[in-house]
């Protein structure tokens, strides 16, 4: 079940009347949502179900649907088991029989994408990217190449060693969208070039604080070559030598073969080719 990200008059009167009349609501942090019961004048039992117990506590739930109790899933806030805890639960009590019923609200990634103003026909939602710097780039390479909007989670601690390995990997031509404390008091959304993300950050040291969002836009398109191509390329460049990547990705896509070999030449030859 989706609960607010900040503003509790994002609840949904479907959300409200499920939280009222369930037995139990499986919580990600049950403080956190004790606040959001006691404001909503509610009084169901929490038990916890975060990402360090959410095996056992998937035990202890379908036990209870078992006894013919009534439960509710949510996180500390938007939608329970996207880069959240309960996808494990959620596989678990279906195992079990029991139905899971979303009921839908709340979601960072469709708030930000929607005030994003980034045109994209299709985007991709990675999540977390790894914390550590060489990790994260190399995870950035495999993603480079895709063809769409490209969507991260980020803790404020990390955002800005983030955005300077976006800066680092990514084209430079590429649009940054970053969107901080979403539906919050100090809701902060802005698109600039990606080249310019960290010293925007640095301009204002309240600029990294929050919970964010960060989109960066499809890459640019290459004159005269399908984007598809252009993706099946980079992909085959990544594991084989060019003339190889080149005649598969002709026989793959339908595209010259002459102008993806010239195409493949261009970027093993660029930095911000494939490594």
């Amino acid at each position: 079940m989706a609960t607010p990200l900040g503003n509790l008059q994002d609840i949904t009167l479907r959300a409200r009347s499920v939280l009222a009349v369930v037995d139990v609501i499986a919580a990600e942090d049950t403080r956190h949502s004790q606040r959001l019961l006691d404001a909503l004048g509610l009084r169901t039992r929490l038990v916890a179900l975060h990402e360090h117990n959410e095996q056992a506590a998937a035990a202890g739930l379908i036990r209870l649907l078992e006894a013919g109790q009534q439960v509710a899933l949510i996180t500390d806030a938007g939608t329970p088991a996207i880069s959240d805890p309960g996808a494990r639960a959620v596989a678990r009590v279906q195992e079990a029989g029991f139905p899971v019923v979303p009921i839908p609200g709340p979601s960072a990634v469709v708030a930000a994408l929607s005030a994003s103003g980034l045109s994209d026909p299709h985007f991709y939602f990675h999540g977390f990217l790894p914390t550590k710097s060489a990790a994260r780039r190399a995870a950035l390479n495999v993603l480079k190449p895709l063809v769409a909007t490209l969507v991260f989670y980020e803790a404020p601690h990390r955002v800005a060693e983030t955005v300077a390995d976006l800066a680092a990997v990514l084209e430079g031509g590429r649009e940054l969208v970053i969107a901080r404390e979403l539906t919050k008091l100090f809701e902060e959304i802005a698109r600039l070039p990606l080249a310019d993300g960290p010293a925007w950050l640095a301009a204002d040291p309240n600029r990294g604080r929050g919970e964010f969002v960060l989109l960066v836009s499809a890459p640019p398109a290459v004159e005269g070559l399908d984007p598809d191509a252009e993706r099946v390329l980079a992909l085959l460049l990544a594991e084989l030598p060019v003339k190889t990547a080149a005649r598969l990705a002709a026989e793959i896509t339908g595209a010259s073969k002459n102008r993806l070999y010239g195409r493949a030449l261009a970027l093993k030859d660029s930095p911000d080719g494939p490594v």
